[in-house]
């Protein structure tokens, strides 16, 4: 009894730890879609500055989830949590270090030229990359395999927003020829938005898998 009070109560912990570091990434995650708008400069250094944190963090989460493993040896749903949150742990230090490459991306372009970001609208894709993190976070937090599933075909309108963004790119290298790194950039932007996605439709599976007992990959394609 007292053994597993204390395996409750150590989940409980670890649970907790685990949200903030959700918190912390959806926070850089909106941080990285302002810069893409605002070309902040200081927004900019400030996602770039802080990575350490998360990092830092990431491996906390994962040295109590091992602790945990191997002092209480968990079963079945216990155990399933644990591997969720493993690999979700890992999805989103992931997805906070696609945060830092967009904030690099950003001041790379402010620097190689005063070409317009107008030629994407990137704002569609932002706005979807955002909606899908939430809905991932919200979905395990709940435990809701259904919101988990959504995430699914958000991505593939991410997909095909990033398509859009290469098309228009393309065009554009076509006519400019003098921008071409600038506008690698600017497509490259598109391509780490995509991979954010991506990220979370990962944690949608581990939702999945955590819920349902089920391994989910690739419902997305």
């Amino acid at each position: 009894m007292v053994h597993q009070l204390t395996f409750h109560r150590e989940i409980d912990k670890l649970k907790q730890k685990f949200m903030v570091l959700g918190s912390i990434v959806e926070d850089r995650v909106q941080k990285a879609c302002l810069a893409i708008q605002s070309r902040d400069e200081d927004l900019v250094t400030e996602i770039i500055g802080s990575d350490w944190e998360i990092d830092d963090m990431e491996i906390e989460v994962e040295e109590e989830c091992l602790k945990i493993l191997a002092l209480h040896q968990p079963v079945a749903r216990d155990l399933r949590l644990l591997i969720a949150i493993i690999k979700i742990n890992n999805e989103l230090e992931r997805i906070a270090d696609i945060a830092v490459n967009i904030a690099k991306r950003v001041q790379t372009i402010r620097k190689e030229s005063n070409l317009s970001f107008n030629i994407v609208d990137y704002q569609p894709m932002v706005g979807l990359v955002q909606q899908m993190f939430k809905m991932g976070l919200d979905a395990l937090v709940l435990e809701d395999a259904e919101k988990a599933r959504r995430i699914f075909l958000l991505d593939d309108e991410v997909d095909s927003l990033r398509n859009q963004a290469y098309k228009a790119v393309i065009r554009e290298l076509n006519a400019e020829t003098g921008h071409a790194a600038c506008l690698i950039n600017l497509y490259l932007l598109s391509r780490h938005l995509e991979r954010m996605g991506d990220r979370v439709t990962n944690i949608a599976e581990e939702v999945i898998y955590l819920v349902e007992g089920e391994i989910v990959r690739g419902e997305s394609g």
